[in-house]
């Protein structure tokens, strides 16, 4: 294959990357939706309790979302460089690129970014994903077909189940055994929830406890991967390992916030219950009909004919007692 003006004639027009995940960003703005909507009830709230349920509406929403979104994201664990290596097939042109692989709970996600970005008449500027819910051979079949890149063939390959690396394996389980804790943890979030709406604050904070354990359980599912075997991605004569990212020290920094909030409300309640369910606003008896005062009054005494009369303040302290 040779090159026309610098255009390498039998591939397809690169695609523009995508910028953000749409489920991703769907969570985000539905739970976004959810905290304006229930921010909006603030201004009914008197006293020193608004900045209470502030608070609550703001960290509770916090804990749920992140929850969600880290099931979308691409980012638990990566691995980058910058190198040079042969951009296409059939073809000796060696371009400079920023190489990176990002690994999710669903797939991978390969980028490739040029330094600069526009090198022999192209826009550089890859991001591939490749699902394990499909067939991997297929989505490489794919990829083969598109003429993509051949550093992103390269770490794609690395995936496939005939790759003697066998990665795929490990890293789709390990996957989905994470993905499924995590859910786990989004029910038990809900039901946190209710509960702190019941004179059961105490079954709340373990609930918290319950949640934050399963998000744990979800890293330590994920955490798994360290145990494949390490294959080294060699691209030109660069390579690099993968690591734990964004996604997998957030859900961390979750897991030990829901169980500071457990321990934290299941202490309390322990030790003050009464003052707790006055907080959450749930369980409180109030005698506020009983503490009425009745004034002065009279009565006619036309309609009373036959009719014994007790005194007004004899009836409200035989209710009392």
């Amino acid at each position: 294959m040779t090159f026309y003006d610098d255009i390498y004639p039998f591939y397809p027009l690169q695609r523009t990357s995508f910028i953000f995940s749409g489920c991703l960003l769907t969570v985000i703005l539905v739970f976004l939706v959810l905290a304006a909507s229930l921010l909006l009830i603030l201004p009914g709230i008197r006293g020193k309790s608004r900045l209470f349920w502030m608070c609550r509406i703001i960290i509770s929403l916090f804990i749920g979302g992140v929850i969600v979104a880290l099931n979308f994201t691409s980012d638990w664990a990566e691995a980058s460089m910058t190198t040079n290596a042969t951009y296409k097939s059939f073809s000796n042109a060696v371009v400079n690129a920023d190489i990176g692989l990002h690994v999710g709970l669903y797939g991978i996600n390969v980028t490739l970014k040029g330094n600069p970005v526009v090198q022999f008449n192209e826009t550089i500027d890859y991001n591939e994903m490749f699902s394990w819910h499909d067939t991997m051979e297929e989505e490489y079949e794919e990829a083969l077909e598109r003429g993509l890149p051949n550093p992103i063939l390269y770490v794609a390959e690395k995936f496939t189940l005939s790759s003697p690396c066998g990665l795929i394996f490990q890293y789709r389980y390990s996957g989905r055994y994470a993905s499924a804790t995590l859910w786990t943890a989004f029910c038990c979030w809900l039901l946190a929830n209710i509960l702190f709406t019941m004179p059961v604050i105490l079954y709340a904070g373990y609930m918290m406890m319950a949640t934050a354990a399963f998000i744990f359980f979800s890293m330590a599912s994920f955490s798994t991967i360290m145990n494949a075997p390490q294959c080294v991605f060699c691209i030109g004569t660069d390579s690099f390992e993968i690591n734990y990212s964004h996604s997998f020290w957030l859900a961390l920094a979750t897991g030990l916030l829901c169980a500071v909030i457990g321990i934290l409300v299941s202490t309390l309640d322990f030790l003050m219950p009464e003052r707790m369910k006055e907080a959450f606003s749930v369980g409180v008896d109030t005698y506020e009909d009983e503490d009425v005062c009745y004034g002065e009054g009279y009565l006619n005494t036309i309609f009373l004919d036959g009719v014994t009369v007790l005194p007004l303040t004899s009836n409200v302290t035989a209710e009392r007692t």
